[in-house]
């Protein structure tokens, strides 16, 4: 079992309305799920978004908490809702309309990893699947609603920040032939779950630093930007999704020569979007 479900580091003084949170991070791999499962330890870690919650460890520098999940994607998925179960997967699950997440194996307790390789040997229990609900999933966004509610009482409006990490062939269709390929992907359901100008904000932070941006194409967001952004509340999120092979090594799982370099560059971007948030309090302020 996990030892907890997340870890949050605050700020000193929180100064800005934003709010970091990394849900595919985790790498804690409970001793009982990995004897369930029948692939190798570089397998298992394939659908991670790994390191992505150091290059995001400066927010609180900039007066803004990160909030990092600890329950690794393959053993619990906290970008799915609670009731995204796989009948495939879990026993006495009812087979309901179509989610195409689920039907790919890619519930809130998934059944594949990257490139659609089985995890389990067999079916689990419904009881353990309510567990690992119970004891990483709704901790985590709990936590993450806090945050939020947080920074809606103390500035008057919440941003959050969803970061995630994508495979580099991900992008090999997105925009037409010979075009260059984007770094970041910034996903806002099509302009339901952010205002369009906190978005363009954030696309400007890293455009700023040099990073191509692309908007909703492949990645929009899932559940967590479905069932954070509402920004008719002045509640806004935005998934960002980075491109792998900018800061690591996606076959080896291992930091490459640029990771550093590329933090360098992310610590500017984050002091940018923090910058959003204390802006956009005044301008909330002033409405």
């Amino acid at each position: 079992m996990l030892k907890q479900a997340y870890h949050l580091a605050r700020p000193t003084s929180r100064t800005t309305s934003v709010v970091f949170a990394s849900p595919h991070s985790g790498r804690d791999y409970p001793a009982s799920f990995l004897r369930q499962i029948v692939l190798d330890a570089s397998e298992i870690r394939s659908s991670e978004d790994a390191f992505v919650d150091q290059l995001f460890e400066s927010a609180p520098e900039y007066g803004a908490p990160l909030l990092t999940a600890c329950a690794p994607r393959a053993y619990l998925d906290l970008n799915r809702g609670p009731d995204e179960l796989d009948a495939a997967l879990i026993e006495g699950v009812r087979r309901s309309a179509h989610n195409p997440r689920i039907a790919s194996g890619l519930g809130v307790i998934p059944r594949v990893v990257a490139n659609g390789r089985q995890i389990y040997r067999g079916k689990l229990t419904l009881a353990e699947a309510h567990q690992r609900i119970a004891k990483c999933w709704r901790p985590y966004h709990d936590q993450l609603q806090t945050l939020l509610d947080e920074s809606a009482n103390q500035f008057g409006e919440a941003i959050l920040i969803d970061c995630h990490s994508m495979p580099h062939e991900a992008l090999e269709n997105v925009g037409p032939p010979g075009a260059a390929r984007p770094d970041i992907v910034l996903g806002d359901r099509f302009g339901a779950t952010a205002a369009a100008s906190v978005v363009e904000r954030i696309e400007a932070a890293f455009a700023s630093a040099g990073l191509r941006v692309a908007r909703n194409m492949p990645f929009a967001g899932a559940f967590i930007a479905q069932h954070y952004g509402r920004p008719s509340r002045q509640q806004h999120a935005i998934q960002v999704e980075i491109d792998r092979a900018l800061y690591m090594n996606e076959r080896t799982l291992e930091p490459n020569a640029d990771f550093e370099p590329f933090r360098a560059v992310l610590n500017g971007v984050i002091a940018e979007l923090t910058e959003i948030g204390r802006d956009d309090t005044q301008r909330v302020a002033a409405e």
